[in-house]
């Protein structure tokens, strides 16, 4: 009985394995850490290492985009089918700062497998999720009989994502006509659990400011001239009470202008997911939940835009007293964004009710950091059903959703390039990330390139 295109795909897949892993491995060993400048080499050669074999898998085009900071990687392999739509698929090569004591078991830069994973850092965040799709294109090339991909495949991987990204959207407006897309796949990202696949819909954004203020030119005597001039703390401590209203919404006014709303259809697929809330307020080290009334935590995390403190300070914080009305006070605020929400008019309307908080005698300064734009892609998306069903095809089971309660750069590419942003990745929870010991599940990383093999099949037919 000859194989089945899915029994196809599985048994390319489990065919170069090995060669698969010790190529990953190879690339693992290259400390690309971004953040630390003794490593800039590094991040160079990593940069030149995929480049080099993107080449060798088959991509006619590779070139490395220098920035103002780290290389990023470019790669392009056109289908012979003029009408072809476009993908482009997202990731990095850097990675987080690593060091045996920390609290590796092993050299973080030293890759090993064992129990079925192999731990290295990068090798979940994001060099294996990078890494699938070369695999994962030749198996669709070896299955399906063609000679190049059935749609025009395109890679960006940047250098400098661990860094914050700071030259990437300036690269993506100057390359943007290189970059052009029907469809971006974001290969940075992570599903449920290891036995529940799932695809991200969307991804928040994020506004922060730090509002600084400042009464009295000096710190003063609280005895003489308490109660009779402005405090700055107590006004810091005003502007914070104000900021949400009893049931936890954000009492700024305009700032849910815009918000796009969970459907029905999404909160059931939402509650589909198998959420102990126990379990998660363990990961939190906290005791208990809280947030806008009307909504579930994962709704929260999610789909509702936040307001939270992230720093509060000002006056006297040493041993014993020391009674004073201190000369300022500061707060750093941050936003999380959603669908429908627009940064800069946010932006405005934090400016407008914080001005309106500030007693007279206090004077202020509010500043902003460059904002991050939501990314939400509707559930009944051409695009996204086909990364769906191209998960489904490989782990065999239904695939549910999720959203992504932090914020990246897919919204750039999104906003710059005007193409709905998908995402696929298949790291779990326990890898990870940022952490120790960080590891990828190899059934879990197979997946991803079996999943990568059915998914230009089903785009290109998607997209149409």
């Amino acid at each position: 009985m000859s194989d089945t295109p899915d029994s196809a795909v599985r048994t390319y897949t489990e065919q170069h394995r090995t060669a698969f892993l010790d190529d990953l491995a190879e690339w693992l060993r290259i400390p690309s850490v971004s953040a630390q400048p003794e490593h800039e080499e590094d991040v160079r050669r990593s940069a030149e290492w995929l480049s080099a074999k993107l080449k060798e898998t088959g991509f006619p085009v590779t070139e490395i985009w220098e920035t103002a900071g780290a290389p990023a990687v470019f790669a392009e392999w056109p289908s012979d089918d003029p009408e072809a739509p476009t993908v482009l698929v997202y990731g990095h090569h850097d990675v987080q700062p690593a060091a045996r004591e920390d609290g590796w078991d092993t050299d973080p830069f030293e890759p090993v497998i064992r129990d079925g994973r192999m731990y290295g850092r990068g090798a979940a965040d994001d060099k294996g999720q990078v890494f699938f799709h070369t695999l994962g294109v030749r198996a669709h090339l070896a299955t399906t009989g063609r000679t190049t991909p059935a749609v025009h495949l395109k890679l960006l991987v940047e250098g400098e994502e661990e860094s914050g990204s700071p030259h990437f959207r300036a690269l993506v407006e100057q390359q943007a006509a290189r970059l052009a897309a029907d469809a971006v796949i974001v290969s940075d990202t992570g599903m449920w659990d290891e036995t529940t696949p799932t695809v991200c819909t969307g991804m928040r954004g994020l506004a922060e400011c730090e509002i600084e203020l400042h009464g009295p030119g000096q710190d003063i005597h609280s005895g003489s001239f308490g109660g009779a001039v402005p405090n700055p703390a107590t006004a810091v401590a005003r502007l914070v009470a104000a900021l949400h209203d009893a049931d936890g919404r954000v009492a700024i006014p305009g700032f849910y202008d815009g918000v796009t709303e969970l459907t029905d259809t999404e909160r059931a697929l939402f509650a589909e997911l198998p959420f102990d809330e126990a379990t998660w307020l363990r990961a939190a080290k906290s005791q208990a939940t809280t947030g806008e009334a009307g909504y579930s935590t994962l709704e929260r995390i999610w789909a509702r835009p936040t307001a939270e403190v992230n720093g509060i300070g000002g006056g006297y914080q040493g041993a014993g007293s020391k009674t004073i009305i201190p000369s300022s006070a500061l707060v750093k605020l941050s936003f999380r964004l959603v669908a429908g929400q627009d940064p800069d008019r946010v932006q405005q309307a934090v400016r407008a009710w914080a001005e309106a908080q500030f007693p007279a005698g206090v004077r202020h300064r509010i500043t902003f950091a460059p904002a991050t734009r939501p990314c939400l892609t509707p559930l009944d998306h051409p695009a996204l059903q086909a990364v769906a069903r191209a998960m489904g095809r490989a782990f065999g089971q239904k695939i549910l959703f999720t959203r992504e309660g932090g914020s990246g750069p897919a919204a750039d590419l999104q906003d710059v390039l005007g193409a709905p942003v998908l995402f696929l990745g298949i790291s779990v929870p326990s890898d990870g990330w940022h952490a120790p010991n960080e590891k990828v599940e190899l059934d879990l990383l197979l997946k991803g390139v079996e999943t990568a093999a059915h998914l230009w099949g089903e785009l290109s037919a998607a997209l149409r």
